[in-house]
C-alpha cells in the first residue's frame, strides 16, 4: 500500500509538516486540506503591519512552486465534514472522499465570541485569519474611535497599531492587569505605562454588558453604567480549540485534542499538532495547550519524525513573542507552578528580564527589549546549567557572562 499522509489545516503547523515530511525522506503521497482559498501564510503580522499598511498583503510561507516540486496535493477552500477512522477515509464538503494511511489534525483555534446584546452589529470584529484583518483594515480607515475588548496579546498589539494610526483607543480588560495570564506583574506595569503614555485609555475590572448600535452598526460600548462611544470594536477575549472534528471522530479531547509525546492521538494512525492540541509538558508535568507559531512548527517537526519512523519525545523549550508598539516582549519557558521571581532591570533603560523559579529550578524568563537574555535563556533551558536564584539576585548579574561560564 502506498503511504498517504493527509493533513487537515493550512496554518503554520500544516505548512511546516509538509516541509518536514519531505526533509525527513517521506516518499508517500501528501495531501493538505485547508479551508482558506489561498496558500498558507504567516499569521502574526495580521495584528500589526497588515493593519497598519494598506499595501501589505499576506506573507506566504511557501510558494506554489514548493508544493508542486514536492508533489503536495493542495485542497484549498475545502473543509472536512467526516473522518471515518475504521475505513481510514475523510470526506470533504464537496463530497470528495480521500483515503489515508496517516491523518494529521492541525485545525487550530477559533476566536471566542461575545454573546451580549448588540454583539452581532456591523463594526464589531474578531481577528483570527486574513479575511478578518482585511475587513478590519478596510473599516479602520473611516474610524476615529476604536474600542478593544481584552488586554491580551492580540488586543494590545492591535491597539498599539491603532494608536500609531492616530485613532482614539480604549481598551477594556476584565482582569486587574494587562497580559495577566502570560507575564509577571512588573512587565504588566511596564506595558501599562507605555500604552498609557502613548495615549491609550485602559479600563480594568470592567464588565461589558452590551453594545449600543445605530442603524445596525456599533456606536458604543456599555460597561458598568458607562457608555464609551466607538466607531469600531475589536474583540480579543481568547480562543477555543477547534476540536469538533476530532470529537465527532471519537478521539479523546479535553480542552484540546489529547496527544502523547509523539503527537499521536488516542488513535495511533491519527496525529494532531499546534494550537488545537493539549499534552503533558515535559518541564512542568501539567497538561498544557500552547498557542504559538513556535509550538506549531516544532510539533510539526516532531510529527514528521513519528511519521517517518524516527520517533522522538517532544521536549522543545516553548518560546513566544509579541510586538507592542516599539517594544518587543519575549518569553521562554513556562512559569506554571513557579513560586518566586527575580527582576533584573537597569535604571533608565527600557530593558527588563524577569526570572521565574520553582524552588531553585529556573522555569521561565520574560524579557522586554532584551533579545540577548531571551536567546541565552532558550539555550540554557534546553539543557545547560541554569543560574540559581541567589546568582541572579547578585548585584551586577549578567546572563551573558553566566552563559560563557557554562558552555
Amino acid at each position: 500500500m502506498v503511504e498517504h499522509c493527509v493533513i487537515i489545516g493550512g496554518g503554520h503547523g500544516g505548512a511546516q509538516l509538509c516541509m518536514s515530511l519531505r526533509q525527513n525522506g517521506y516518499e508517500g503521497e501528501i495531501t493538505l486540506v485547508s479551508s482558506d482559498d489561498g496558500l498558507p501564510y504567516h499569521r502574526p503580522p495580521l495584528s500589526k503591519a497588515f493593519l497598519k499598511t494598506p499595501s501589505v498583503g499576506r506573507q506566504i510561507i511557501k510558494s506554489q512552486a514548493f508544493y508542486d516540486d514536492n508533489k503536495i496535493d493542495l485542497k484549498l477552500g475545502k473543509t472536512v465534514t467526516d473522518i471515518d477512522r475504521a475505513a481510514h477515509r475523510i470526506e470533504l464538503n464537496d463530497g470528495q472522499k480521500i483515503d489515508y494511511t496517516k491523518l494529521v489534525l492541525s485545525t487550530g483555534t477559533k476566536a471566542r465570541k461575545l454573546s451580549i446584546p448588540g454583539a452581532e452589529a456591523s463594526g464589531i470584529h474578531y481577528l483570527k485569519i486574513a479575511e478578518d484583518a482585511e475587513l478590519l483594515r478596510d473599516e479602520l480607515a473611516e474610524a476615529n474611535s476604536v474600542s478593544v475588548i481584552g488586554g491580551g496579546f492580540i488586543g494590545l498589539e492591535a491597539a498599539a497599531t491603532f494608536v500609531g494610526l492616530g485613532k482614539k483607543v480604549t481598551v477594556f480588560e476584565a482582569g486587574a492587569r494587562l497580559l495577566g495570564r502570560a507575564v509577571s506583574p512588573e512587565i504588566s506595569e511596564y506595558f501599562l505605562q507605555k500604552h498609557q503614555n502613548a495615549g491609550m485609555d485602559i479600563k480594568f475590572g470592567v464588565s461589558i454588558t452590551s453594545f449600543s448600535t445605530s442603524d445596525g452598526r456599533v456606536a458604543g460600548v456599555n460597561c458598568d453604567g458607562e457608555k464609551i462611544s466607538s466607531d469600531l470594536v475589536l474583540v480579543g477575549i481568547g480562543v477555543v480549540a477547534n476540536c469538533a472534528l476530532a470529537e465527532q471522530a471519537g478521539l479523546v479531547c479535553n480542552n484540546g485534542i489529547v496527544v502523547d509525546a509523539h503527537m499521536q492521538t488516542s488513535d495511533k494512525d491519527v496525529l494532531a499538532i499546534g494550537d488545537c492540541v493539549i499534552f503533558e509538558h515535559w518541564q512542568t508535568g501539567n497538561l498544557v495547550r500552547l498557542e504559538s507559531v513556535q509550538n506549531a512548527n516544532d510539533q510539526a517537526r516532531n510529527a514528521a519524525l513519528t511519521l517517518t519512523g524516527n520517533q522522538q519525545r517532544y521536549q522543545e523549550v516553548p518560546w513566544f513573542w509579541s510586538d507592542q508598539g516599539n517594544d518587543k516582549l519575549q518569553i521562554v519557558g513556562l512559569s506554571i507552578g513557579s513560586d518566586q521571581r527575580i527582576v533584573c532591570r537597569q535604571d533608565g533603560e527600557d530593558k527588563i528580564s524577569v526570572f521565574h523559579y520553582k524552588g531553585s529550578k529556573l522555569m521561565a524568563i520574560d524579557t522586554v527589549n532584551n533579545p540577548s537574555d531571551h536567546m541565552i535563556g532558550r539555550r540554557l533551558l534546553a539543557g545547560l546549567r541554569t543560574p540559581l536564584p541567589t546568582e541572579v539576585a547578585t548585584v551586577g548579574f549578567s546572563l551573558r557572562e553566566f552563559f560563557k561560564s557554562v558552555q
